[in-house]
C-alpha cells in the first residue's frame, strides 16, 4: 500500500503528459511563471539587475527542476573533494525552510554545528554534519554569506548549493544536475511541470551530471545532452545505499540488513517515491509508505500515525532519509526502531573527471 498523508503529489503530476481537468489552470501559471523569468534575464541582460562577485573561485551545484536530483550529496562530495585538496572551502546555502532571520547566518564553523535544521533548514544541516572541516554559512543573498566566509575562515572555494537560478552572483563553474531517468518530466515549467527555467538555459552550464543513472536504462538522457550540447562536458553519477542509522540505539549497519525486512517507510523530499523504490531495490518489504512535500515541517501527529502503522502492518522497522531525520529528531520518540538511510554520492568509474576540471579553472583563477 502507498500512502501520502500529507501532499499534493506534485512529483506524479509534473510527470503527467496527458490532459487533466486542471491542466488549463496549471497551464495558466506556468506561462505567467515563464513571463517573470523572462523579464529576469532581461533585466540582468540590460544590467538593470547588477550582479556580485567573491575575492575567489565559486562554483555552483543546481539543477533545472523542482527537486529530485540528489544536489546535497553532490554538495558534500564536492565538498570533500576540496578538503582532500586541501582548499579552503566553503559551502554557502539559502537554508530553505529555514526560519533564520539574520543577514547571515553560521550553521557551521567547520569544527562545530552551531544552528538546528528549524533554525537553518534540513539540507545545510545535513552538510554540516557529513562534511565536518568546511563551514557552512546562509543567506538569502550568497554573495553575504560568500563574504561572511572569506572574512571569517578565509574561504577562497565558494560552493554554492542550488546555485543555478541565483543570477545575482557571478561563478566560475556552473554545475547541472539531472536525474537521468526523469531530468525533465512533462517537459513543462511550474507549476504545471518540474521546470525551474526554460529548456534553453542549460546552455548556461559548464558541465551536466547524470545521477542514478542505473535507472536510465536505455541512455536516453546521455544521448540527449551529447546531440544538442556537444561542447558541454556529460558526467555520470550515482546514488548508493551507505549505510543504516538508528539514532537512538546509537547503532550503524550496511545497507544489506534491510534484505527481507517489513519496514514502513515514509519520506519528504523532492521525489518521495524515489526512496521507496531504492528501500524495495535493497530487498526490503515496504509494506506501507507515507510521502510528505519536500521539506515538510513534521507534527507530533504525523509521527504517532507513523508509529501507528508499524504496528498494524507488523513491520519491524520504520525507514526515512538521512535529510527527514534531520527534521524530526527533536520530536521523535523513544522509538529504537526507528532508521534512516544514508546515501553516498559517487562518480562512475572514469567519470571523476569533473574533479579536474573544477581543479584545472580553480588553478587558473
Amino acid at each position: 500500500m502507498r500512502r501520502f498523508l500529507h501532499r499534493t503529489d506534485w512529483s506524479s503530476i509534473h510527470r503527467e503528459r496527458s490532459l487533466k481537468f486542471y491542466t488549463p489552470v496549471l497551464a495558466f501559471f506556468s506561462l505567467l511563471y515563464g513571463f517573470v523569468q523572462g523579464l529576469r534575464y532581461a533585466a540582468y541582460g540590460l544590467g538593470i539587475l547588477k550582479k556580485k562577485s567573491l575575492p575567489g573561485f565559486v562554483v555552483s551545484v543546481g539543477n533545472l527542476t523542482a527537486g529530485g536530483t540528489g544536489k546535497t550529496p553532490a554538495v558534500a562530495a564536492l565538498a570533500k573533494w576540496a578538503l582532500s585538496e586541501r582548499i579552503r572551502a566553503c559551502i554557502i546555502s539559502r537554508g530553505y525552510g529555514g526560519q533564520y532571520k539574520s543577514r547571515v547566518l553560521e550553521v557551521s564553523d567547520g569544527q562545530r554545528i552551531l544552528a538546528d535544521s528549524r533554525l537553518a533548514g534540513d539540507e545545510p544541516v545535513l552538510l554540516a554534519r557529513n562534511v565536518p572541516g568546511s563551514p557552512v554559512v546562509l543567506s538569502r543573498e550568497r554573495y553575504l554569506a560568500g563574504m561572511y566566509a572569506h572574512k571569517r575562515f578565509g574561504s577562497d572555494f565558494f560552493i554554492i548549493d542550488d546555485g543555478f537560478q541565483h543570477m545575482q552572483l557571478e561563478r566560475d563553474l556552473n554545475l547541472m544536475l539531472m536525474d537521468a531517468a526523469h531530468p525533465f518530466g512533462n517537459g513543462h515549467l511550474l507549476p504545471w511541470g518540474p521546470l525551474r527555467e526554460p529548456l534553453d538555459q542549460l546552455a548556461r552550464a559548464d558541465a551536466f551530471i547524470l545521477t542514478r543513472v542505473k535507472n536510465d536504462s536505455d541512455g536516453r538522457s546521455l544521448a540527449f545532452l551529447k546531440e544538442n550540447y556537444p561542447h558541454i562536458p556529460v558526467f555520470c553519477a550515482d546514488h548508493v545505499p551507505d549505510k543504516v542509522i538508528f539514532p537512538r540505539l546509537d547503532q550503524v549497519f550496511p545497507p544489506k540488513m534491510l534484505n527481507e525486512k517489513r519496514v514502513v517507510a515514509f519520506a519528504g523530499i523532492g521525489n518521495p517515491g524515489m526512496f521507496r523504490e531504492t528501500l524495495m531495490e535493497m530487498g526490503a518489504e515496504v509494506v506501507d509508505f507515507c510521502g510528505f512535500k519536500d521539506h515538510y515541517s513534521y507534527k507530533k501527529e504525523d509521527i504517532a500515525c507513523l508509529v501507528r502503522l508499524k504496528s498494524q502492518t507488523d513491520a519491524q522497522y520504520i525507514l526515512t532519509t538521512e535529510k527527514d531525520w534531520m527534521r524530526i529528531a527533536s520530536i521523535w520518540p523513544e522509538c529504537s526502531e526507528i532508521a534512516y538511510l544514508c546515501i553516498q554520492f559517487s562518480f562512475l568509474p572514469g567519470q571523476e573527471g569533473v574533479f579536474r576540471m573544477i581543479e584545472n579553472a580553480f588553478g587558473k583563477k
